[in-house]
């Protein structure tokens, strides 16, 4: 697996993890759409730490700076 997600990317989705978590706990947001979101988080947080995107790959797209 080659790193498709540039940096800023990897940030912005730890954010939004960060976000969902805190709504879920603090009961903003429950029920079955907490619960969905919930497993966007765990995804964000899983393509964050290892860098690969699947969906990237699918639709061939990549947020990594270009190396020369």
């Amino acid at each position: 697996m080659q790193s498709n997600m540039g940096t800023v990317d990897r940030i912005i989705r730890l954010v939004l993890a960060t976000i969902i978590v805190l709504l879920f706990f603090s009961e903003k947001i429950s029920g079955t759409f907490g619960i969905v979101l919930m497993a966007l988080a765990i995804i964000f947080v899983l393509t964050s730490v290892i860098g690969f995107c699947p969906l990237y790959t699918l639709f061939g797209f990549s947020s990594c700076s270009k190396k020369k």
